[in-house]
């Protein structure tokens, strides 16, 4: 069964409501437009955002920052999260997304950041590292190597 093979609710089975049918349907005369106005006429439609020629909210308002558009997202994880692992593992890319704990779709590469604390020796394949990272590896008794 394909989404327009798909029978409609009971619920959503009503009639459209028939406007412009006379005044004694409810929606006669100007059929629930109001009065007058640009939205009360034929083709009056308006940009998302206008305001009637007021200068819009968005041109009113001051740009800031600066979006980098070279930049490469990469999974990240903490030192942390590495004590799942037992002592003297090589822990890479698969075996991080075997545990979960990052997603393989990740294109551009790890980067281990230094937050929390690794008490086993681990040999860690990475493409990136902080200086902290690398440190507390290097402490435990473990190496950090950067696969570019």
């Amino acid at each position: 069964m394909k989404l327009n093979e798909l029978p409609s609710s009971p619920v959503n089975r009503k009639a459209p409501k028939r406007v412009g049918r006379g005044m004694a349907t409810g929606n006669g005369k100007t059929a629930g437009s109001g009065q007058k106005g640009q939205k009360s006429r034929s083709g009056g439609f308006h940009k998302v955002g206008f305001e009637g020629g007021q200068m819009p909210l968005q041109r009113r308002l001051p740009k800031r920052g600066f979006t980098n558009i070279f930049r490469k997202p990469r999974a990240l994880i903490n030192v942390g999260d590495l004590e799942v692992f037992e002592a003297g593992t090589d822990v890479n890319l698969e075996l991080l997304h075997s545990k979960g704990l990052i997603r393989k779709d990740i294109k551009t590469g790890i980067k281990l950041l230094g937050n929390g604390e690794l008490t086993k020796k681990l040999n860690i394949s990475v493409d990136r590292v902080s200086k902290s990272a690398k440190e507390k590896v290097e402490n435990a008794g473990g190496t950090v190597t950067l696969s570019v």
